[in-house]
């Protein structure tokens, strides 16, 4: 039921901007609106941030911060660390993970930033509904609330879709919430399990299995492809893969589930080759579904992918004038920044405002297992292919002593610049916090630093982010061709 329907407005009041779905996309957008003046309307049925606060990223990487601790204290040995009542070695598998209370701690932290963001609207003057709202044309947006009633009609200037997607799931092997389970279901376990099989290697599935390795399951991850995280940096993918091994994840690649299904005491995957995996339980993971097709779209002429993704053009605009979209629905890149970013371009566009379009190459992404990895712009396969000019320079962590001094044994810097001029276009880190690291290679590429430029900056000594300027020196030293 909407929170307060004494301040809904009456069918046929006026509305200048309304926006339907509160994540990333939608509360971005919304705060953009208010703040330029604009009568603003935000309308949301699952709970302001959307996905991405409730069930997705910020309870994933809360789940994976706690899995980071259990990594290092597995890892401290080699720093001289031991046991104080016995001298042995610490190891992450000697300790208990009490898992009710890290998904307690999980979705309080959602909770609470969900609060946040919704008393951050309120006091820009953002009216927030919540309710399911849904296009009546290209210019009205009607709002229901939880039985499916009609409670609000809501005329618009500028009509904001932001209303995410939902998990992909086996057509064979529907998600029960508690032996089959989907990447929102994974915070009401209270005990962790014995043997979680993940299917799928894309990143939700390789940050899942390296955070409930770490925890203390035991991992065997389904992956369709040839290496796990299809699409990224192939070197980032091998480390990746070296680390799953010598943490003992069970990678079966090549494989492809045709259902899972539940025993007396757990689960059993069957591959399409008929093989059988069993386990205590099955995380899906196979991508998502954009929430577009009760949403009154053909109403209002929007067009439609054949994924159910809106189209969209590079300020966010869809096919009928004054309606946008931003964010998952969207399909452009189904990143949180992402959204946000779409949605503040939306707004400036919509109102007038001076925009730069979105810019794929400047967009920066992050996996969060163990190490991370982190990219940003042109990638070394599409050097490869032909497809852009460009010099890889490669950096391991192993000379740096920073490294060195926190026992980090695996991970790697690399630069792409151009040619002749030496303007970096593309980067990866793959270390500890590369999420962290990657910020100056993403502000060289947006402003198109060169390695020169990169070379000449000043890093702490010692610190990680010293390899971000030495892998440009590399080209600064090198001869010219």
């Amino acid at each position: 039921m909407p929170s307060d329907p004494s301040r809904l407005p009456r069918a046929g009041d006026h509305a200048r901007v309304v926006i339907i779905g509160g994540g990333p996309g939608g509360y971005e957008a919304a705060l953009t609106a208010a703040r330029h003046g604009a009568e603003t309307v935000l309308i949301e049925e699952r709970g302001i941030g959307g996905a991405a606060v409730i069930t997705d990223v910020v309870p994933s990487k809360t789940l994976i911060a706690t899995a980071d601790v259990l990594d290092l204290v597995g890892g401290s040995q080699q720093l001289g660390i031991r046991d104080a009542d016995n001298g042995t070695a610490p190891t992450a598998h000697s300790l208990n993970v009490d898992l009710a209370a890290v998904n307690h701690r999980v979705r309080e932290l959602a909770t609470a930033q969900s609060a946040d963001i919704r008393s951050s609207l309120v006091a820009a003057g953002v009216q927030v509904i919540d309710g399911t709202g849904r296009l009546d044309g290209p210019d009205r947006v009607e709002v229901l609330d939880g039985t499916g009633e009609r409670v609000a009609s809501l005329e618009a200037d500028v009509i904001l879709l932001a209303v995410g997607a939902r998990p992909r799931e086996l057509d064979s092997a529907p998600c029960d919430g508690e032996r089959i389970l989907n990447w929102t279901q994974l915070y009401e376990l209270d005990r962790l399990p014995e043997h979680l099989i993940v299917v799928g290697s894309g990143v939700t599935g390789a940050e899942f299995a390296s955070a409930y390795r770490a925890l203390g399951s035991e991992v065997t991850l389904v992956s369709s492809r040839e290496k796990v995280l299809p699409g990224t940096d192939a070197e980032a993918a091998d480390v990746l893969e070296d680390a799953f091994a010598r943490r003992g994840v069970t990678v079966r690649s090549r494989s492809r589930a045709a259902t899972a299904r539940r025993t007396e005491h757990g689960v059993v995957v069957t591959l399409t080759t008929g093989e059988e995996i069993a386990g205590s339980h099955v995380l899906v993971a196979i991508g998502g579904i954009p929430w577009t097709a009760d949403l009154g779209l053909r109403t209002a002429g929007v067009r439609v992918e054949e994924s159910g993704h809106i189209e969209t053009d590079r300020v966010s605009r869809t096919s009928v004038r004054g309606i946008y979209a931003a964010g998952d629905c969207s399909g452009v890149y189904p990143l949180a920044s992402v959204a946000a970013m779409q949605g503040r371009i939306a707004m400036h566009h919509a109102l007038g405002e001076a925009v730069s379009p979105l810019i794929s190459t400047q967009v920066s992404s992050a996996i969060f297992t163990s190490p991370e990895i982190a990219v940003v712009g042109v990638s070394e396969q599409e050097v490869r292919d032909g497809e852009v000019s460009g010099e890889v320079l490669v950096l391991g962590l192993d000379t740096n002593p920073r490294a060195k001094m926190q026992g980090i044994t695996e991970g790697f810097v690399k630069l792409i610049v151009a040619p002749g001029s030496h303007t970096v276009i593309g980067a990866v880190v793959v270390a500890p916090r590369a999420s962290e690291l990657i910020l100056p290679f993403t502000l060289a590429v947006a402003h198109r630093l060169t390695a020169e430029q990169v070379a000449g900056t000043f890093t702490i000594y010692p610190s990680l982010t010293g390899s971000l300027a030495e892998v440009a020196r590399q080209r600064v030293l090198a001869p010219e061709d």
